[in-house]
């Protein structure tokens, strides 16, 4: 979160008053029926982490809450691997349309999203921690369970 600030809908500081306690909830629910999270580990060092979520309202429709790589390790592919297995365990769900929000001035996560199947919906929203930023709105398409 230092090093890409405006790349999360949280921040470092914010990040740090929570407890022990407060992480080991976020991590069960990442790991339950309706959710997912992934880390990318090398030699022991973590390296990467994605998470997604099912919509509660609509079980067809799945979220991407989390994704960050280490420096490092960008542009190496470790992305590519954490979103694809994001693919598999949509898929593996029946889930059609995996949505995500990504900052305005993250070009490169844009791209980076393009090159993966996302494309723009044409909503925004305020990004919380700058006024001056918004957030835009992808979503990437999968065949739902009727094949469509």
């Amino acid at each position: 979160m230092k090093d890409s600030p405006t790349a999360f809908g949280s921040t470092y500081v914010e990040e740090l008053k929570l407890s022990d306690v407060e992480w080991q909830q976020r991590a069960e629910r990442c790991s339950g029926d309706n959710s997912a999270g992934y880390l990318a580990i090398d030699g022991g060092q973590p390296c990467g982490i994605v998470a997604c979520f099912l919509n509660p309202e609509e079980l067809a429709t799945a979220h991407l809450a989390s994704m960050w790589v280490a420096p490092p390790y960008r542009r190496q592919g470790v992305g590519q691997l954490l979103l694809r297995t994001v693919f598999e365990w949509v898929e593996a769900h029946h889930v059609s349309k995996l949505f995500l929000m990504v900052t305005s001035n993250n070009d490169r996560a844009i791209r980076f999203y393009e090159h993966l199947g996302f494309m723009k919906t044409g909503n925004t929203e305020p990004y919380p921690n700058n006024p001056a930023l918004f957030e835009y709105e992808m979503v990437r398409f999968f065949k739902d369970i009727e094949g469509r």
